[in-house]
């Protein structure tokens, strides 16, 4: 055992063993799990109308609608951003090397809520059979206004932080993506049922954890983390739509 010996003598030397097993472990990093939910109705969404657009009407035949309120059958909320915004400072991590993919496709930009760390690589592709543009409108970052013709991708990177980086279509202006920009990798999406589990190996410590709804707004809560850990955050929106009686 790394060089070291012990003479157990009884009851004392065995404690000292396992004292000295349980310090030589690793530390076992904290799994963050959570749920974001609405209360109440979800405004209803805006019908899209594609008389203008024969471009999309090709590839779609159902209605459009915006995605502004993503709710599931349990009320859970979709398309939260939810990342560590205190707590972290100073600290560095390294950079993914994996491609954060942002596609058109079915006249829309998917996925519509996303996020990616700075320096990551953020593939944006065009997927439709006609040209599309994407504009990055950034407040901390560099922002961009590229033509996209059919099937074809470009990458971006992000320097800075930026809660939230807004990308849209100028060709069709229903279609928007949200991307958060974060210095480190802890950062998750609600999914259809408004669950996110930030990745693993976040350091034990106090931390700040934020949800970002880009209608509902802000929401935060001191977040304390312990080895080998599983804390489970909830969170609630109040719905802003009073159904008429």
């Amino acid at each position: 055992m790394n060089g070291a010996s012990f003479t157990l003598n009884g009851r004392t030397g065995l404690t000292a063993l396992l004292v000295w097993l349980a310090a030589s472990l690793p530390a076992v990093a904290a799994r963050v799990e959570g749920e974001v939910r609405l209360r109440g109705t979800p405004p209803p969404e805006v019908p899209v109308d594609l008389s203008n657009f024969p471009d999309c009407r090709s590839v779609r035949q159902e209605p459009l609608t915006t995605r502004h309120y993503v709710v599931g059958t349990n009320g859970g909320l979709a398309n939260v951003f939810v990342f560590i915004r205190e707590g972290l400072q100073g600290r560095s991590f390294p950079i993914s090397t994996n491609e954060v993919v942002l596609d058109q496709y079915h006249c829309g930009f998917h996925p519509y809520m996303l996020g990616v760390q700075t320096g990551q690589v953020l593939r944006i592709k065009n997927s439709e059979p006609y040209m599309e543009t994407v504009h990055a409108v950034a407040l901390t970052n560099k922002g961009f206004n590229i033509a996209q013709p059919p099937h074809t991708s470009a990458r971006f990177k992000f320097d800075k932080q930026e809660i939230l980086l807004r990308i849209k279509c100028e060709i069709h202006p229903w279609e928007f993506a949200y991307v958060g920009v974060v210095e480190h990798p802890f950062f998750a999406v609600t999914d259809t049922n408004g669950v996110f589990r930030l990745p693993e190996g976040l350091p034990p410590g106090e931390y700040v954890l934020e949800t970002v709804h880009q209608k509902l707004g802000k929401q935060s809560q001191v977040l304390q983390v312990k080895e080998g850990a599983t804390p489970f955050l909830r969170f609630e929106y109040i719905s802003p739509w009073k159904p008429q009686p």
